[in-house]
C-alpha cells in the first residue's frame, strides 16, 4: 500500500520521540521511502543515527548542512517536492504555534511550509499545554489551513499527569497513513 510512496517523518522534541522508532521501522517495512527530519530538541530525546539506521537514508537536522557539504540542492524545497505526505510526530506545541502562523526558522518548519503534501499533525505534550486556549486556537487554525489531526489520546503522561496529551500509538498513526498516502 505504501511501496513507493515517500513519507517525510517530522519529529519534535518531546519524550513520545523514542515512539517514533517503531513507525519509520514499519513504514520502511511496508515499502515506503521515508525521509525524516528532526529538530534540534529531538535529537535530544534520540539520535539522528537511531533514525538513519532504521529508514536505510540520511536523516536531515540542520537547515544549511547540505549547502555547507557542497551540494547546491535546497533542502527544504526538494524535501518538499518529494513528499507524498507529511507526519509530524511528536507535534509540540512549538511547532504547532510556528505553523499556524507561518513562522519557519528550521528545517522542519521551512519543509512544511514549502510542500503541497497532505500535513498529518499527532500532538504529544502535557495537558495542561493541549488545553492552553493558545493551543487550541492554533489547532483550530491550522485545521482551517487543512492540517489533519490524529490525537492526542488520554491517559498517563510521562510527567506523571493524567489527560489528554498523550501521542497516539505507532500502530494508529501507521493505519491514518495508510489511509491517507493509500
Amino acid at each position: 500500500m505504501l511501496k513507493g510512496k515517500t513519507i517525510l517523518v517530522g519529529v519534535c522534541g518531546g519524550i513520545a520521540a523514542y515512539k517514533i522508532c517503531s513507525l519509520v521501522s514499519a513504514l520502511k517495512q511496508a515499502g515506503a521511502v521515508v525521509d525524516v527530519v528532526m529538530t534540534q530538541n529531538a535529537q535530544k530525546f534520540v539520535t539522528p543515527l537511531t533514525f538513519q539506521s532504521l529508514s536505510g537514508r540520511l536523516v536531515h537536522t540542520d537547515m544549511f548542512a547540505a549547502v555547507e557539504a557542497g551540494n547546491w540542492e535546497i533542502d527544504h524545497i526538494a524535501l518538499a517536492k518529494s513528499a507524498d505526505l507529511i507526519v509530524i510526530a511528536p507535534a509540540t506545541a512549538n511547532v504547532l504555534g510556528k505553523l499556524a502562523n507561518g513562522l519557519a526558522d528550521d528545517l522542519l518548519t521551512t519543509t512544511v511550509l514549502a510542500a503541497k503534501a497532505p500535513v498529518l499533525l499527532v500532538p504529544a505534550m502535557n495537558t495542561g499545554m493541549w488545553e492552553n486556549a493558545i493551543v487550541r486556537d492554533n489547532v483550530k487554525k491550522l485545521g482551517k489551513f487543512g492540517f489533519r489531526f490524529l490525537g492526542p489520546a488520554k491517559g498517563k503522561l510521562a510527567c506523571g499527569d493524567s489527560g489528554s496529551g498523550r501521542m497516539t500509538a505507532p500502530e494508529e498513526i501507521l493505519e491514518a497513513i495508510k489511509k491517507i498516502a493509500g
